[in-house]
Parts: C-alpha cells; structure tokens; sequence
C-alpha cells in the first residue's frame, strides 16, 4: 500500500518533448497538438528535431500527469485544446532554471559520410549550397523582425544557429578549396612528368 502511495505521488518522467510541449504552450496556448507542431516547425525544430506523433503523444501524457489540462471542442472535428496548468509551469521553470547536462547531439549524415570515407569535395559540393541557404533564411529571418515583441531566448537561439551554419559554410568551404588545390597540383605533376 505505501509502494503503490509512493508511485502514484511520483514526480513524471519528463523528457526534453515533454518541456518543448510546456514552453511552447506556455506561449500560444491554448493550442491543439497540429498547433504546436506549426510553431515547432518555425522555432525548435531547427535545433530540436522532434517527430509530429511525439508531440501529440506528450500532450496526452502531460495531460495525465496533471500538467497540462485539455478540453475537447464540443462539435466539429472535436479536437484536444490544451493549456498548461499551474504544476506544468512549475516544472518548466524548475527544468529552465537547472542548467542540465553539457552535452550536444550532432546528427549529420555529411559528417558521417566524411568520417567513413566519402569523397569530400563530392560532399562539399552537395551540402554546400544547403548550408548557405540556411544561413541566409536565418540571417533575413534576423533581420526581418520588424519591430515585433520576441523573447530574448529565441533570438539567442537564432544567433546560436547563424553561428553554427557560418562555421559549416566556412567548413565545407575551406574543405571544397583544398581538394580543388590538390586536385590543381595532381594535375600539374601529371603535366610536368608528361
């Protein structure tokens, strides 16, 4: 009997998912799942990746839990609005005000690619132009703001993604200029030997 009391006082398992959902909601609720996935498809997802199913999933978990609480629209499509409740901001602002582990995931398939011995010029080529292309969207997204109200933390976040895509534009860059310089003196000593 204390056992199954413990369990059910238990804190929730919460995941980085569960405070996307959380910080999120805290700034457009009320909201359905398919909106959350619109804002995340505009903000966290950039630095973020997290599946659309994931998010519909942890809102009805939250929802369980007690941080979050949902309604159903009453005709139509009857679909799941949610707004977090006074024990969801409490966890969001205890998980905000930890700093949490220092560690970083990078997923990218270029990377593996080079490190499993793709040919890098050829990965240069092709990554290249995406990566100054994601650049450019976040710098004209910066400079875009006209004069809109933004919390300070996605501008950070913003400025954190400018840098990471101007160092994977000087990367590949400086990678494409090598194996274009080596390719030049490949080509010089076949000359001279010929």
């Amino acid at each position: 009997m204390v056992a199954g009391k413990l369990r059910a006082m238990s804190t929730p398992r919460l995941t980085e998912a569960s405070f996307i959902v959380l910080g999120m909601l805290e700034r457009v609720q009320p909201a359905t799942p398919y909106d959350l996935k619109q804002v995340a498809q505009l903000s966290t997802t950039h630095f973020w990746s997290i599946p659309p199913s994931q998010l519909y999933f942890e809102c009805e978990r939250l929802a369980k839990e007690g941080l979050l609480s949902e309604e159903r629209e009453q005709a139509g499509r009857r679909r799941r609005i949610y707004t977090v409740t006074q024990a969801g901001l409490e966890a969001l602002n205890a998980w905000r005000a930890e700093p949490g582990e220092a560690r970083s995931e990078v997923r990218d398939a270029s990377l593996l690619k080079l490190f499993l011995g793709a040919d890098p010029a050829m990965l240069a080529r092709a990554y290249l132009p995406e990566h100054e292309d994601r650049l450019r969207r976040y710098e004209e997204l910066r400079n875009a703001s006209g004069g809109i109200e933004v919390p300070r933390g996605p501008w950070l976040a913003l400025d954190a993604g400018i840098g990471h895509f101007r160092e994977n534009v000087r990367f590949w860059k400086r990678l494409l200029e090598e194996e274009d310089e080596e390719d030049d003196d490949g080509a010089k000593e076949e000359t001279s030997a010929g």
